[in-house]
């Protein structure tokens, strides 16, 4: 007999209707009736639903769910109420509304409201954004249905069809119980739904009469093609796309990098260049003919110059200088004869991208109404030559396009986002991007013509780079480990480098450590319990460490303790669902939500002023960014002051001054506490730079200190501002990297407390784009 035709994958439902609220699986978010935007939930939050939803109307109890939802960790008692309390509010529930989850007392959850599970809905609206749901009944006829599951090895396998009886339907109960199989125990490690159609699958006998046989892996949509310690990171695709180059640390210990080649397929790598010893080779850039890959070799603090190597191998050339405390990005003009340029990060010259004509090494600026509050990166040619894309203003940018000889600017994502790169698709007719969500990445493409927004997904990927004349896409997956390091200050009177002291080891990310002004407490986050979340410890007794329940940071700025170490400022999502400014009190746990009078989504960072009435916020304001200072004693609570352009601050309440940096511009800035006009003035020309301008903070005795990267050293610390005689640069630690969003420092025990990279973890991956099989459109809010 022939065989029958295989069928297109059929993966598990994305999204799912909970009574009348729509649950986005992928994104964790549920839209109630009514309801202005959808409520983003917890992980944990959605393996609860997901467990109650397998089993609608019967109870799960609570050791099932702790269980299924927390496998291999100690939860305390409460982490299951406070996952239940957060989908209540998510579903809307009020005492006079219907009620979606039902406590049994002494035993468990039952989930009261009806559930529909709903299919991919292709190029249609999102459920969550349409005003009808997809039917489940709609879901067509198939015979033979391949599902797929984790392979494990890397190794791709070869799907292996389920067969289906005649006429019949799969039925999406096998495929919701083989999600559940192996889902909730990879959810509760944050991964979204699509991850579980990629990476899930659970084996064994099904029903009888079902017409199943057995499931069975299948292979991921992308193969990983490389795999030597250390790390690899900033992909370039030859234009047919059979080669890629990127980046890879010369040794495990991070001491510098070099570019590689290889073909796409896993193979050997050749080291194209050997940067001299205390040099760093980074952005590389396949020319339009294939022939060449331009790069940046920087002495980190000291040199930068703008080179370019034969792809066939060879002594590189030097084709320009640049800013060796900023690196730039570029990208090839289509004839190859010229580069294009990142605006200038240290405020001088024209703003806006500029051309460098190789030939005769001049510059020029691109005319398209660039102003100095403009900060454009990432700069790239359409595949036509036509336009010019960039990302306008970091750390939270958008997309945005100019014709390629300048004009009017125009503006392609609304996103305010942490964007991880970005490339055109060879049609010129999509964009895909990187983009951080809570402490992940992923990939996302965006159609230019409707602005749709598809999620590609791929957990923890980033930096897409796509060949000029071939569907093929590579990008980095990139699973870091850090960890908190307490590193003397002082410096040594045998001239000793100092012996970093790892705190509270783990195998997680430990990030973000901010002492408290005793000396003594300090708070950071970490994934280590699985979630990503606040932990809090007595130094002076290490088995006080535990973890912060109700809370889950943001990850782009440290906690900031008050002036008398009682309480502690977060950005975050508390356990009901709502991001915004809240006060913990690390010794009893209490969490309080503040009412700031900004717009959620524009939050970015709080302090606590001198004066306990008022607090500073740095906040989003369009495109840029602004400082604002609020008396709390009001209701709701006073603006004060602000000051336009800020990136961030930090009180210093032994001056009476608070410190900030300006966006797209290196130096240091100081006001009066009270922010009056009259008292700004810069303080240092030269320090943060823009590319650091987290990495400084002010201990309680007034004293700034900031950690930079120089020749030799990876995390030297420096003392800048005015005012001060500043002893010379002190290294720290030569070969491992720190994180740049933020470190703490404590003046009279002259100890920094620092995130340090212990292993990267990243590979390059290759996916093919005619089989990248993108989720429904998606939303940010």
């Amino acid at each position: 007999m022939p065989r029958p035709a295989e069928p297109p994958i059929v993966p598990p439902a994305e999204h799912l209707k909970v009574g009348e609220c729509f649950v986005d699986i992928s994104l964790r978010e549920i839209r109630a009736p009514g309801a202005r935007k959808p409520a983003r939930i917890t992980p944990k939050s959605m393996g609860v639903l997901l467990a109650l939803a397998d089993a609608p109307g019967r109870v799960v109890t609570r050791d099932t769910l702790l269980a299924v939802v927390w496998p291999d960790t100690l939860p305390t008692n409460d982490v299951v109420t406070q996952a239940i309390t957060q989908l209540r509010k998510a579903f809307g529930e009020r005492g006079d509304g219907p009620r979606y989850i039902e406590t049994i007392a002494k035993s468990g959850y039952r989930l009261l409201a009806s559930v529909e599970w709903l299919p991919a809905a292709g190029d249609d609206a999102s459920p969550l954004a349409a005003d009808e749901p997809v039917s489940a009944s709609s879901t067509p006829a198939a015979a033979p249905v391949v599902v797929p599951v984790d392979d494990a090895s890397r190794h791709p396998a070869a799907p292996v069809p389920v067969m289906v009886g005649a006429g019949q339907a799969p039925d999406p109960r096998l495929f919701r119980r083989w999600a559940w199989g192996i889902g909730l125990g990879v959810l509760a490690l944050g991964i979204a739904a699509w991850g579980l159609w990629m990476m899930g699958a659970r084996s064994g006998p099904v029903p009888a009469g079902s017409g199943v046989q057995t499931l069975v892996p299948a292979p991921r949509p992308y193969r990983l093609i490389t795999s030597a310690p250390g790390f690899e990171l900033s992909p370039t695709l030859s234009p047919d796309g059979s080669q890629v180059a990127y980046l890879s640390s010369l040794t495990e210990e991070l001491a510098g990098t070099a570019v590689m080649v290889q073909t796409t397929e896993p193979a050997q790598p050749r080291t194209l260049t050997v940067p001299p010893e205390g040099a760093w080779d980074s952005n590389p850039e396949w020319s339009p003919s294939g022939r060449e890959i331009a790069f940046l070799r920087r002495f980190p603090g000291k040199d930068c110059r703008i080179m370019a190597v034969q792809a066939s191998g060879g002594e590189p050339r030097t084709l320009g200088i640049c800013d060796p405390n900023n690196r730039p990005s570029f990208d090839w003009m289509p004839g190859g004869d010229g580069l294009v340029f990142s605006s200038p990060l240290t405020g001088a010259g024209e703003p806006g991208l500029r051309l460098l004509d190789l030939a005769t090494g001049r510059w020029r600026a691109l005319d398209y109404g660039a102003s100095d509050e403009d900060v454009d990166t990432a700069p790239r040619y359409s595949p036509d030559g036509k336009w010019i894309a960039f990302v306008r203003n970091t750390p939270l940018g958008d997309l945005w396009r100019i014709p390629a000889e300048g004009g009017r600017a125009e503006r392609l994502t609304h996103q305010r986002a942490e964007l991880r790169g970005w490339d055109w698709t060879p049609d010129g007719k999509a964009i895909v991007f990187g983009r951080r969500v809570d402490s992940h990445t992923r990939l996302y493409r965006l159609t230019l013509q409707d602005g749709r927004i598809e999620d590609l997904g791929i957990e923890d990927a980033q930096t897409p780079a796509i060949a000029a004349r071939a569907d093929q896409l590579a990008f980095v997956q990139r699973k870091p480990q850090f960890g908190v390091y307490r590193i003397s200050s002082a410096p040594a009177m045998d001239g000793k480098l100092p012996v970093p002291e790892r705190l509270f080891p783990s195998t997680g990310r430990d990030t973000l450590p901010s002492v408290a002004p005793d000396g003594r407490q300090i708070v950071f986050t970490s994934d280590r319990s699985g979630d990503y979340a606040l932990w809090w410890a007595d130094m002076e007794r290490p088995a006080s460490l535990r973890l912060i329940e109700g809370i889950h940071p943001e990850s782009r700025h440290l906690p900031v303790w008050s002036p008398d170490g009682k309480r502690v400022l977060v950005v975050g999502t508390d356990g009901t669902g709502r991001y915004g400014l809240h006060e913990l009190v690390p010794a009893s746990g209490q969490l309080q939500s503040l009412a700031v009078p900004v717009a959620l989504e524009d939050l970015l960072f709080a302090a606590y002023s001198p004066d306990p009435a008022r607090i500073f916020v740095v906040a989003g304001r369009g495109d840029s960014q602004q400082l604002v200072l609020f008396d709390r004693n009001s209701t709701p609570w006073r603006q004060v002051a602000t000051i336009e352009g800020v990136s961030f601050a930090r009180p210093d309440g032994a001056q009476g001054r608070v410190l900030f940096t300006r966006l797209g511009h290196d130096g240091l800035w100081q006001a009066d506490l009270s922010l009056s006009p009259g008292s700004i003035r810069q303080i240092d020309g030269n320090h943060p730079v823009s590319q650091r301008y987290r990495t400084w903070t002010v201990t309680e005795d007034g004293q700034v200190e900031y950690l930079e990267q120089r020749a030799g050293c990876y995390v030297s610390l420096r003392h800048i501002g005015a005012g001060r005689s500043h002893p010379p640069p002190r290294c720290l630690e030569p070969n491992h990297l720190s994180t740049i969003n933020g470190f703490s420092a404590h003046a009279r025990t002259r100890v920094a407390y620092v995130s340090m990279a212990i292993n990267d973890g990243s590979d390059i991956g290759l996916l093919s784009l005619r089989r990248t099989a993108a989720t429904p459109p998606v939303r940010f809010w």
